[in-house]
């Protein structure tokens, strides 16, 4: 049974850090494209990066590059998303989602384009 998990959210306050973890079971990751969304109370839900299976192209949200930077350890079949200099405006459920089996060395930060989705794990940016 495929399965992508979520861990890693918390209250931090602003400018610190988090890394959240995107643990998939039941297949191999290196043959997935994973993307990560958020979606804060009121919005719609939103891509905030993604990587390609195999190569590893990355794609970033015009409001987190330069601040987030994801990254996949196939060895350990989990992606992660390191988020530095937070902001509230970062606040929201973090979902990580998958797509796959493929070989293109591209992703697409779009819901729509992904197959199977984690639950979320809630990131908080507050003083």
């Amino acid at each position: 049974q495929l399965q992508v998990v979520e861990s890693g959210g918390g209250l931090v306050q602003p400018g610190g850090s988090l890394r959240l973890s995107c643990a998939v079971s039941g297949f191999t990751l290196d043959d997935y494209a994973i993307g990560w969304f958020r979606q804060a109370p009121g919005k719609e839900r939103e891509g905030v990066s993604c990587i390609s299976s195999r190569e590893s192209t990355t794609i970033y949200a015009d409001s987190v590059k330069g601040r987030f930077t994801i990254s996949r350890d196939n060895a350990k079949n989990t992606v992660y998303l390191e988020m530095n200099s937070l902001k509230p405006e970062d606040t929201a459920v973090y979902y990580c989602a998958a797509r796959g089996p493929t070989v293109q060395p591209m992703c697409v930060p779009s819901l729509g384009w992904y197959d199977y989705w984690g639950q979320g794990t809630q990131v908080t940016v507050s003083s």
